[in-house]
């Protein structure tokens, strides 16, 4: 077990005076001890008034969910799960699907920055790390209902040991060897870097190409150029090439000689196949 000393609690004090307004950008910031699920309870904070910026976090989460319905767990103070409501104001909402891959491309940076690792990104938003490209965290972008406003969840495994994993594909901060396990620095540097992005999106009204955002994506998307295989809903799978991000940032699929645009689907990568090995004549 872990105890204290090695996963300390956040500081919300210290934190609240980096980030929260006149200091930093943001409008308000809570950190909760333990909660089922910090987008859950902040999108109804939302629909009670909350400002845009106000951010809630938890030390941990017993309901957290993730793309599709899956859930995400991890031990208390074993990673970052936070919380961001925003209220884009002059971005029409047509543009607003940009945004969880506007995180994405956010929190890709900030691992590769603070952690010195090399992370990358399956589409729509899972950040990869390692070899194996094993997922170290993951995006759930929600919209409030009745408002024009937006939460974008995130978690991030920093601490977790590989038999703390919830599932095998998953990965931690530690695991990879980041350069930093910090999980306060961690956090002032996702979400300084994510308010410096929403900003230049919404100067740029949501405008992924004039703001460089679909360009910082796909270079960072290594969907782009795989043989993928696509699980739909209410439909047959789809096998083809990632073949580019559209301007509404759907994933382009080329399969038998057509190209096909996807909004929502759950994506695998299927690795080129490779000599077999000796051991069992199998490819891997």
């Amino acid at each position: 077990m872990w105890d204290d000393l090695e996963r300390p609690p956040l500081s919300e004090a210290a934190l609240r005076r980096a980030l929260v307004a006149p200091a930093g950008p943001y409008t308000a910031l809570d950190v909760l001890a333990t909660a089922p699920s910090t987008n859950t309870a902040l999108v109804d904070l939302a629909q009670r008034g909350a400002p845009d910026r106000t951010v809630l976090i938890t030390e941990e989460q017993s309901a957290g969910r993730g793309r599709a319905g899956r859930s995400w767990t991890a031990p208390a103070r074993s990673g970052l799960t936070v919380s961001v409501l925003l209220r884009p104001t002059g971005v029409p909402q047509s543009r607003w699907s940009w945004l969880p891959l506007l995180a994405g491309v956010v929190l890709c940076k900030a691992v590769s920055t603070a952690a010195e690792l090399p992370a990358v990104l399956k589409w729509p938003n899972d950040v990869l790390l390692g070899a194996q490209q094993r997922k170290v965290a993951g995006i759930l972008a929600e919209l409030v209902p009745g408002q024009s406003a937006v939460v974008i969840g995130i978690g991030l495994n920093v601490t977790l040991r590989h038999d703390e994993l919830p599932v095998p594909t998953a990965t931690s901060l530690a695991i990879e060897k980041g350069a930093c396990t910090d999980r306060d620095q961690l956090l002032r540097a996702l979400l300084l870097a994510l308010d410096t992005e929403v900003r230049c999106w919404c100067k740029h009204k949501g405008d992924p190409v004039s703001c460089g955002l679909r360009d910082a994506y796909r270079t960072r998307c290594i969907t782009v150029g795989q043989q993928i295989r696509v699980d739909l809903p209410d439909q047959p799978a789809l096998t083809g090439v990632g073949d580019d991000i559209d301007s509404e940032g759907r994933l382009v699929v080329r399969c038998n000689g057509q190209r096909r645009a996807l909004s929502v689907g759950d994506v695998t990568h299927i690795r080129p196949l490779r000599p077999a090995d000796p051991q069992n004549g199998s490819v891997s």
